[in-house]
């Protein structure tokens, strides 16, 4: 039985994130665009919907991976185009974020930047730029920035790393 859910994530070119996410198992859909929050984070910025099937790989895994596969801990000058997030969809979600970034601090030896944010507003990216890695993963784009996000993912979390990935590495 499915058991869908949704979260947002954000960190770096929505490009990259929609190929690590579309590469994980038990992920049924990821949308590539921009994500707004509220506050002082009302701005878009680039990131992902990740739908995903809570039976076949949990938010925690999800929390790692991301926080794994973009630079999380780099407070770098393009932040407001790339906030590093997790975007979520209620108060539940929101505690399991926070705590799952609480537990996973401890992998990194720098503090991370991420931050738990109450999604918005989405706005999908062009239709000729969806699953942009796995459309032509031979884009030097895609050889420059998104192949060692994927080998990450390979090396890293074989046990989440989905068939897609793996015919794309092995070809």
């Amino acid at each position: 039985m499915n058991n869908s859910e949704r979260i947002g994530l954000g960190g770096g070119c929505h490009w990259c994130t929609e190929a690590v996410f579309s590469s994980v198992l038990g992920v049924i859909k990821v949308e590539q665009g921009w994500i707004a929050s509220t506050g002082d984070n009302q701005s878009f910025s680039e990131a992902v919907l990740v739908h995903f099937d809570a039976n076949q790989v949990d938010l925690y895994a999800l929390i790692k991976i991301h926080l794994h596969t973009h630079s999380s801990t780099s407070a770098h000058s393009m932040r407001q185009k790339y906030r590093s997030a997790i975007y979520t969809f209620n108060k539940v979600q929101s505690l399991q974020a926070s705590n799952d970034l609480s537990l996973l601090q401890a992998e990194f030896d720098l503090p991370l930047i991420t931050n738990v944010l109450p999604y918005s507003a989405f706005k999908l990216n062009l239709e000729k730029y969806q699953d942009y890695y796995y459309s032509n993963p031979d884009r030097p784009f895609c050889h420059t920035y998104i192949d060692g996000k994927i080998d990450r993912l390979l090396n890293q979390f074989p046990q989440h790393t989905n068939e897609k990935a793996l015919r794309t590495i092995n070809k």
